[in-house]
């Protein structure tokens, strides 16, 4: 059995977009491994959130691990706006609820516990605005640095499950299918 091959990859997009959805897609589709920026960048960048941040954090990011790829879900603020403020929580759990597409049995109370659910300060609408407005002015910057260097792809939609078929596609032609 031969060494398998690599493939690096950043999934970009603002909070809310469905990054996590689509990297446990790619990586169970696939069989691959995957790899957190923090863990794979421990003791060679200093790891944020939402990590590269900056043109100079992609830079270093690009010299240690060349990227095969960057993918960008393009995912409407009104929707991510929606999706995060429908958003509430069980806190003793970490159960969690969406008012539009999976609400409680009864508004505001665990299903389980019948105890009361709580919205994240992240979630209020004010606070997601502001979020999604950071996340903006922060990467545009850094799309732009992946763009020119041509590994950038772009996915757009307003659900994960319509986004996954364009993401899959796109994979597929870097990867086979594992069985």
């Amino acid at each position: 059995m031969g060494a398998r091959a690599l493939f690096r990859a950043v999934i970009m997009g603002p909070p809310g977009s469905g990054k996590g959805t689509v990297s446990e897609r790619i990586v169970s589709t696939f069989g691959l491994k995957y790899v957190a920026s923090g863990e794979l960048l421990r003791d060679n960048i200093r790891r944020e959130t939402g990590f590269p941040r900056t043109v100079p954090q992609a830079e270093e990011l690009h010299k240690v691990y060349k990227l095969d790829t960057v993918i960008k879900l393009n995912v409407p603020f009104e929707t991510i706006k929606e999706r995060l403020t429908s958003r509430w929580i069980h806190p003793g759990s970490g159960r969690v609820y969406n008012t539009n597409f999976n609400p409680p049995k009864v508004a505001g109370i665990d299903d389980l516990t019948g105890e009361p659910l709580i919205q994240r300060d992240d979630d209020k609408p004010q606070t997601v605005i502001l979020r999604l407005q950071a996340y903006e002015e922060l990467t545009q910057p850094v799309l732009e640095y992946y763009r020119n260097k041509g590994i950038l792809e772009v996915f757009s939609g307003t659900e994960t499950n319509k986004i996954w078929p364009l993401v899959h596609a796109f994979v597929s032609k870097k990867l086979p299918v594992l069985c």
